[in-house]
């Protein structure tokens, strides 16, 4: 077992993941070199290591690292990451260092679309009605639906098929992979982060998703902020205590599957029947943790009882005892200006001016993270719909 004593060394390609704790005592990160890296390395320069390099790297090859290796083993540090993988698992096996983070195994079947509904069973019910098939077996009935390829992030590997010429298009590209296909549904998305231990589970606060907006990204599927404000507002409390139900049975299911530490779920209000389904499980620590945990910080230091939720993942996987819950918020946002055709450099002094807090990205990809903006308070008015801070931010990124 661990204690709380035991040198901690947070990996990322990105080092925003990593601030959901403070990086002093024993936790440490190590990362990329970039120009928000080096402000955090100012503040706490004994407990931030940048790694120099030509191009960004992932985590896997920061951990390739010869200084990186030397330090994990001269330290005898373990070893957290944002998402475990088989490489970075196994050359965590090779060197002798301890992962904190669960299986990767276990994450990519519960992670993987078509994996997942096995791995889910009876509760597949919780999800929009679905199938799975090959491509080119996929049958146009003149309604629109959404396609999921086996992998991806952020909306990436989600398609909307609105025309059968957009199908016959992708019958034509991958005929023969497969896909999970889901009846194409209207609605707000809202998002949950979850701590399960060995006998307690912990649900965080649920944020609207806000997604698919111009000018922050092209692609109308794309996660681009949460919003912890709104939430209230678009759900009634017969809403949160089903939406509460649903993620409760997902975190059973994770427990018993041997999960510890945090993972996220997707839920979209069919605004048409009045119903809830679970559309995404995130087997890993969600990227809206270190704000929600920022948050909880902040309403801490007035009063509010409890952990935040990036410390009470630390602690489960430390084996920790958590003897309270998570701390709870009602306001805050976060969004995403991602790399667009239209935008791919953003003046953030205005910004920063106007009492926003800004992180600025080294990406060049199309909707990769280029801007993210935080606000004490919240954004948005409704689903789609930018209170006066959420357009004076659009009105500033314009």
């Amino acid at each position: 077992m661990a204690s709380e004593q035991t040198n901690i060394v947070y990996v990322t390609r990105d080092i925003e993941r990593a601030l959901g704790k403070t990086p002093e005592g024993n936790y440490h990160i190590i990362t990329n070199r970039t120009p928000y890296a080096e402000e955090i390395k100012l503040k706490y320069p004994m407990h931030v290591l940048l790694v120099d390099s030509p191009e960004i790297l992932d985590t896997y090859e920061l951990l390739l690292d010869p200084e990186v290796q030397n330090i994990i083993t001269t330290f005898k540090a373990q070893v957290l990451v944002f998402k475990n993988t088989i490489h970075i698992e196994q050359l965590c096996y090779e060197k002798g260092w301890t992962l904190l983070n669960p299986s990767a195994e276990l994450s990519e079947k519960i992670e993987n679309k078509i994996t997942q509904v096995k791995w889910l069973g009876e509760l597949s019910s919780l999800l929009p009605p679905h199938k799975i098939e090959l491509v080119k077996d996929i049958k146009w009935n003149k309604n629109a639906f959404i396609l999921q390829w086996a992998h991806g992030h952020t909306g990436e590997g989600t398609i909307l098929i609105s025309n059968e010429k957009e199908l016959e298009e992708l019958k034509t590209k991958f005929p023969h992979r497969e896909a999970r296909i889901t009846d194409f549904i209207k609605g707000p998305m809202f998002t949950v982060n979850i701590v399960v231990t060995e006998t307690i589970i912990l649900l965080g606060n649920i944020s609207y998703q806000i997604t698919g907006i111009l000018p922050f990204t092209e692609n109308a599927l794309s996660t681009i902020g949460n919003d912890w404000s709104v939430t209230h507002t678009i759900l009634n409390e017969s809403h949160i205590i089903r939406f509460n139900e649903l993620a409760e049975k997902v975190a059973q299911k994770m427990q018993s599957s041997g999960w510890r530490g945090l993972f996220g779920i997707d839920v979209i209000y069919d605004e048409e029947r009045d119903n809830l389904h679970l559309i995404e499980i995130n087997a890993r620590q969600p990227a809206s943790t270190t704000y929600e945990s920022k948050l909880q910080d902040e309403v801490n230091m007035f009063g509010v009882p409890g952990i935040n939720t990036f410390d009470a993942h630390l602690s489960t996987l430390l084996h920790l005892p958590i003897k309270t819950s998570l701390i709870p918020i009602n306001d805050g946002a976060q969004i995403l200006q991602r790399v667009t055709n239209q935008i791919k450099k953003v003046d953030t002094k205005k910004i920063i001016d106007a009492g926003y807090n800004v992180i600025n990205y080294s990406n060049k990809k199309i909707n990769a993270d280029l801007v993210r903006i935080q606000s004490k308070l919240g954004i948005m008015e409704a689903h789609n719909k930018f209170n006066k801070r959420g357009k004076e931010i659009l009105e500033l990124i314009s």
